[in-house]
């Protein structure tokens, strides 16, 4: 992993966040569906400022950020940033339950706030603070996994105390154990896992199963209606699994080998077209048969339509993370840790997965959230059992040489 952080993005790296922003995983990830409006996605003007930003070299290995002062023993007060629907809510949604309970049991009172609309958004407004040694105003905030590697490279994470958080360390599943950016989960815990699976519309396929990216870019009867992701990572990712290969230590000459598969899928136009979040509606109507999907629109898909189905290839899915982190400077850090923890016990994470329906990072939360909804308990989209938790790899570290080259020859690929 790379150890200095360069100045500036380049611009296939700015050109991967806008699709993210405006069709992918940041334009819909961690809100209902159902519900989506719009959340406002970062301007040229935001990303162009962020590129041009003077970013300091990382710290080496070992120099954690600083502690600050504490002062969580004197102040009994905690400010949590999130994003928006990421948090469980009473039916009037005047109240959030669990936050409540938290400070009825502790006497830490949380402000609570939904200010985070994409990452890279966010962390132009933290940077200045951070590189200047500055407190950002926030004790723990929610970033995506490459956000949060980032973070923890340049050394403007907090190392967590393991010995304030006994649940988050016993309940957390395997799959998220251990990040390579993040070895042994020292700086952050994941609040959510975001997985990419395969969807298809049972009626478009005349009830036929799609089950791999093989069957995606050959089987005849899909040609024209097959959909792939404009997240590098997800697309790439699938793909590397599908001709055997190990997102989290792949090589370049795996990489090229997985675009030129896809590329194969674009000429004899299998592959309809790359998509962001837009896939929901194509598939739902049945335009597209099958294609990439997350599994958070699947969940919700299904509510209104039984012909969604998914399925997960039998070589494996791909997993990302939405991680909690204490920023440098922070001055409520143990109060943070005493969140994460109870976050972790096995009766809230069963209340909050139940609301927001994503992956819960949590072993055992099962038992508990059948309490509350047993369909939601038996959906290993939210709970995954031991054969989906096999098949899930992340998609390892990127040095910025890496990312530029890759997201160029995705770029190309994709025709963006």
């Amino acid at each position: 992993m790379e150890q200095f952080e360069p100045g500036r993005l380049s611009a296939a790296q700015l050109a991967a966040m806008r699709r993210s922003l405006t069709g992918g995983r940041g334009a819909l990830t961690r809100r209902s569906l159902l519900r989506a409006s719009g959340v406002g996605a970062l301007t040229l003007g935001g990303l162009s400022a962020l590129a041009g930003c003077g970013i300091p070299p990382a710290k080496r290995p070992g120099d954690a950020a600083a502690a600050s002062d504490d002062h969580s023993a004197a102040e009994k007060e905690l400010v949590f940033s999130n994003w928006t629907e990421y948090m469980d809510t009473s039916e009037d949604e005047k109240s959030r339950p669990t936050l409540e309970e938290f400070t009825q049991r502790t006497g830490i009172q949380v402000k609570y706030s939904e200010d985070i609309n994409d990452n890279v958004e966010f962390f132009g407004k933290i940077r200045p603070q951070l590189a200047a040694g500055q407190d950002t105003g926030r004790d723990l905030i929610v970033v995506t996994d490459w956000l949060a590697a980032r973070i923890i490279r340049l050394g403007w994470a907090q190392k967590l105390d393991p010995a304030r958080l006994p649940h988050a360390y016993a309940h957390l599943s395997p799959q998220f154990r251990s990040p390579d950016w993040d070895p042994g989960r020292a700086y952050s815990y994941p609040w959510t896992g975001i997985s990419t699976v395969i969807a298809y519309n049972e009626k478009a396929t005349g009830g036929k199963k799609v089950d791999s990216v093989t069957q995606l870019l050959d089987d005849p009867s899909l040609k024209g209606r097959v959909g792939f992701l404009t997240e590098m990572r997800d697309s790439v990712g699938m793909t590397l699994l599908d001709q055997g290969k190990n997102p989290a230590s792949f090589t370049t000459a795996d990489f090229d080998e997985a675009v030129g598969r896809l590329q194969k899928g674009v000429d004899k136009n299998q592959i309809r077209r790359f998509t962001g979040n837009d896939y929901t509606s194509d598939l739902d109507k049945g335009d597209l048969a099958a294609c990439l999907a997350w599994a958070g629109d699947v969940i919700q898909l299904q509510e209104g339509n039984p012909d969604i189905k998914f399925a997960v290839p039998a070589a494996g899915y791909i997993t990302s993370s939405d991680n909690l982190l204490v920023p440098a400077g922070a001055r409520h850090k143990a109060n943070a840790e005493q969140l994460i923890d109870y976050y972790y016990e096995l009766p809230v994470a069963a209340r909050l997965a139940a609301y927001i329906s994503y992956v819960c990072p949590v072993e055992g939360v099962g038992e508990e959230l059948a309490k509350i909804d047993a369909g939601l308990a038996e959906n290993t989209l939210i709970v995954p059992d031991k054969a989906m938790t096999a098949k899930s790899h992340a998609f390892r570290s990127l040095t910025s040489e890496e990312e530029t080259a890759y997201e160029e020859k995705f770029a190309k690929l994709i025709g963006a």
